[in-house]
């Protein structure tokens, strides 16, 4: 049955009398059934119900992705990308080398990147990098807490802590952080998924294998995809579990963590699967080694190879992006959202 474009029904109608057939491939639907759930992400909240009755019957998990309500701001989730600032207040940072491990400086940096379009600024006391040694809990805090402090007093943007320890998000929580992200998906400290509870905080619930001393030495899979899949699935559990509100969960299949190149960019093809656990996905690749393999360059000239994942994730299915330098990443995801979303930012 055909509808004519100016019939004057709704765009996710005209989609639904378009669809001629089920087209799903592992669980997820492509073509225009995913129009189909876009357009319906797009509508009233009444239109709810029928996407996921519709999801139900090709056998797809489908949960819309509305605004995110976060430390009392609006995440633009399923609207335009999320652009996560990164905020590395660490001696031994990748790619910061130690910038911004003064306070003074990773606040000038926080209100710059804000400046530049960042939605979340996401503040770091532990290098995670490959090869990084741990840090004990009292001096992540030491280094955490005072930035979050003078942030959440002076800005609206919501505040993420980037660490796996349940005493330093505790903290950071109670200096004004909104979010955890935690590397280990909830799966290293048990406390932690009660934590981000209490406090009412969002969590990224990201995959790691291994620990950073020893993860990138010999990453094996048998099938990455599903693997990483059923992790992050286990966290989201986790956190649904110790009463994390479901649409406060974010996964992120975790670039860099654990996998070798070829792996990563098998998880950038393939986060359409990762959608179908029906969280929104933050994908972090900013100047990853990933970029310098493929490309064949050093950190300081990764600018160009993260543009290019930034889209690429975005265009198959990234709610929201972790990034270091926010200004490009900004106009990056804008342009990218025309594209693919058919949303112009103003």
């Amino acid at each position: 049955m055909a509808v004519a474009a100016d019939s004057g029904w709704p765009e996710p109608v005209q989609l639904l009398f378009r669809l001629d057939g089920v087209a799903v491939h592992d669980g997820v639907a492509s073509g225009p059934q995913e129009a189909f759930f876009a357009a319906l992400s797009r509508w009233p909240a009444e239109h709810a119900r029928l996407g996921e009755a519709l999801a139900g019957l090709l056998g797809v998990r489908c949960r819309l992705r509305t605004p995110m309500e976060v430390g009392g701001a609006s995440l633009p989730v399923g609207q335009r990308t999320v652009v996560m600032g990164v905020l590395n207040v660490t001696p031994d940072s990748f790619y910061d080398g130690g910038r911004y491990f003064d306070p003074e400086a990773a606040c000038r940096r926080a209100l710059e990147m804000i400046e530049e379009g960042a939605d979340v600024i996401d503040v770091g006391g532990e290098s995670t990098r490959p090869g990084a040694e741990p840090v004990p809990a009292e001096e992540e805090i030491r280094r955490v807490v005072p930035v979050i402090q003078r942030l959440a007093g002076s800005v609206k943007t919501p505040i993420s802590v980037d660490t796996y320890k349940a005493r330093v998000a505790e903290a950071a929580l109670k200096a004004g952080a909104a979010i955890v992200n935690d590397v280990t998906g909830l799966q290293k400290d048990p406390e932690m998924a009660s934590v981000a509870a209490a406090y009412g905080a969002a969590v990224v619930v990201m995959h790691s294998k291994g620990d950073p001393r020893t993860m990138q030495l010999n990453p094996t899979y048998r099938d990455v995809v599903r693997e990483v899949k059923e992790y992050l699935e286990r966290g989201c559990e986790r956190a649904i579990r110790a009463g994390v509100p479901e649409d406060r969960i974010w996964i992120d299949p975790g670039i860099g963590f654990g996998k070798t190149v070829e792996h990563n960019l098998t998880l950038l093809r393939s986060l359409r699967e990762l959608r179908t656990l029906g969280f929104p996905i933050l994908v972090g690749t900013s100047n990853k080694s990933v970029i310098g393999h493929v490309l064949g360059v050093p950190v300081s000239q990764r600018l160009e190879g993260t543009a290019a994942t930034v889209a690429a994730a975005i265009a198959y299915g990234a709610d929201g992006v972790r990034v270091h330098d926010v200004r490009v990443m900004r106009m990056v995801s804008d342009m990218t959202d025309a594209v693919v979303r058919g949303r112009r930012s103003p």
